[in-house]
């Protein structure tokens, strides 16, 4: 009786220094140092620079592993694709940063636009053509003499580019990965079960695009600021872009006038000659209630507009 209480304390101390995974699944995004996090909280908190909100779409993202492949009748019906689209669409307009508009899915805004009324399709500065080119799922474990754990692992990777849709030309590409996993465990048969998890391939994508991210925003705003004229009246000048620009009242614009356009027989491209400063502008008030339709009043301070505005654009001051 003494021998079988003994062995029954010792087996009960056994199996409670045995410990069980936890199933919940951890996607595992890129890593980012202490000092990295802090650096972009500190960017955070700083006053906002002049911003221009470049038009982007993404033109097509594509599933280019064998995943799924089985199960597709045609391009259009590609579900890894089309999330992975679905997912950087969503993460762009999140940022603020952009003008995103639609593409994959014009069909249907046309569709629509024939049954309340014309509408106005807008043009966008640059594509973002992408896909899927790494999918893949594992099953990894271990096994013991009273405990045993099985981790599943899915793993994603991306790659987009940045075209220009006038000429076509790619300036930019990056790559993003991502990896997910969840865990289950059991003790003498007591524990979680390592069922087949579906939420670690939409975690994986997320990761991966999240990833792809950084490069990408960064690419995309490096454009310098820059806007257009609405109307000139006089002394008193309108022109496009407001509050989320990042035009305060009180700011000093720049009126340029456009430099003659050449088309290089080196390279074949159309190149813009430096611009010519034109007037000054202070800005007075904003209105408009969206990134869609705002604005500035701005006074001229200094120089003189011409009778025709077309060929100036307005930009920071010494930019």
């Amino acid at each position: 009786m003494k021998f079988r209480l003994l062995a029954a304390v010792g087996m009960t101390a056994l199996v409670g220094g045995c410990a069980v995974p936890d199933t919940t699944p951890k996607p595992v995004e890129p890593p980012v140092t202490r000092t990295q996090a802090q650096a972009a909280q500190a960017a955070q908190l700083q006053p906002q620079a002049k911003v221009l909100k470049r038009k982007i779409a993404i033109g097509r993202f594509s599933n280019e592993t064998r995943y799924g492949r089985t199960f597709l009748r045609d391009g259009d019906a590609d579900p890894l694709g089309k999330q992975a689209s679905d997912m950087l669409a969503a993460r762009l307009v999140e940022s603020g940063s952009f003008l995103v508009f639609e593409r994959p899915d014009i069909d249907k805004l046309k569709r629509e636009q024939a049954v309340s009324g014309p509408g106005e399709l807008i043009g966008v500065d640059t594509l973002i053509l992408g896909s899927v080119t790494e999918f893949g799922r594992s099953t990894v474990g271990q096994s013991g003499f009273f405990s045993g754990t099985k981790k599943q692992i899915a793993h994603a990777k991306v790659e987009i580019r940045l075209a220009d849709p006038k000429t076509g030309h790619v300036f930019f590409s990056a790559t993003g990965q991502g990896e997910a996993t969840s865990e289950a465990g059991d003790v003498m048969g007591f524990g979680s079960r390592a069922d087949y998890d579906g939420t670690l391939n939409d975690k994986a994508i997320g990761a991966a695009v999240s990833d792809v991210m950084n490069g990408l925003v960064t690419k995309l705003t490096e454009r310098p600021w820059r806007t257009d004229i609405l109307k000139a009246e006089g002394a008193r000048v309108f022109v496009s872009g407001g509050e989320r620009q990042g035009l305060k009242v009180g700011d000093t614009l720049a009126v340029m006038r456009e430099g003659e356009k050449v088309k290089s027989a080196q390279t074949g491209f159309t190149i813009s000659l430096p611009a010519a400063p034109v007037a000054t502008l202070t800005v007075q008030s904003l209105f408009g209630t969206n990134e869609t339709d705002e604005g500035a009043i701005c006074a001229v301070t200094s120089g003189q507009l011409p009778a025709d505005t077309r060929p100036l654009f307005v930009s920071e001051v010494g930019k």
